[in-house]
């Protein structure tokens, strides 16, 4: 008879702390089956979005992403949430691998599409972002009633945007931490990355490219 060997996440046939062996005492059981990862990619090009349904214990269901180009990411200062492009896998801490294939995993640093964020700024503060040094802004004269100015006025007055973040407006793509799990829920959602994570990140990427 041919035995099929499965994933298995059980601890039975590891050693002991110690580091003596031990003996299998007991057969599988079904809730320390494993299943291979979902090795989620960046759709792109004529790749399209796909994601499969997947009945696990319990008859309830995961859904496991195998192709991905768009997520919902929140601007944690700003307390706003959009959906928007994913352009590039930037950065992974625990493989480069990952950056290679450009994998979607839960804490990878992406790229990903500025402009709705731009819009959303631009209709709250009635500012544009990403201005480059030298250049006007291009603004679509729109008539505002003398409420709605007094309003924009009122929220912009003591309101500051960190500098770096300024900067990638300027390109068009913030870097973003992706927050859920790709693999098991379908869907690739995340945050844009601020103040001090941010200047974590940007050296981790500087050093990384110094090397090459």
């Amino acid at each position: 008879e041919l035995s099929t060997m499965g994933i298995s996440r059980d601890s039975v046939h590891k050693r002991r702390a110690t580091g003596g062996k031990q003996k299998a005492w007991r057969k599988k059981r079904k809730y320390e089956l494993g299943r291979q990862s979902g090795n989620t990619k960046l759709a792109s090009g004529h790749l399209h979005v796909k994601v499969t349904k997947v009945r696990v214990r319990g008859g309830n269901t995961k859904f496991r992403a195998l192709r991905l180009d768009h997520g919902n990411f929140s601007w944690g200062s700003e307390a706003v949430t959009r959906k928007t492009r994913l352009l590039d896998v930037v950065y992974n801490a625990s493989n480069n691998e990952m950056v290679r294939t450009q994998s979607l995993v839960k804490g990878a640093i992406i790229a990903i599409d500025a402009a709705p964020f731009k819009q959303w700024y631009m209709q709250h503060y009635g500012e544009e972002l990403g201005i480059k040094k030298g250049r006007e802004a291009k603004l679509e004269v729109t008539k505002k009633s003398k409420g709605v100015e007094a309003k924009l006025a009122a929220r912009r007055e003591g309101h500051k945007i960190d500098p770096h973040l300024d900067e990638q407006f300027s390109t068009g793509r913030l870097y973003a931490s992706i927050a859920s799990r790709p693999g098991q829920c379908g869907r690739c959602d995340g945050y844009i990355l601020e103040g001090k994570e941010l200047e974590f990140y940007v050296r981790k990427m500087q050093k990384k490219t110094a090397k090459k």
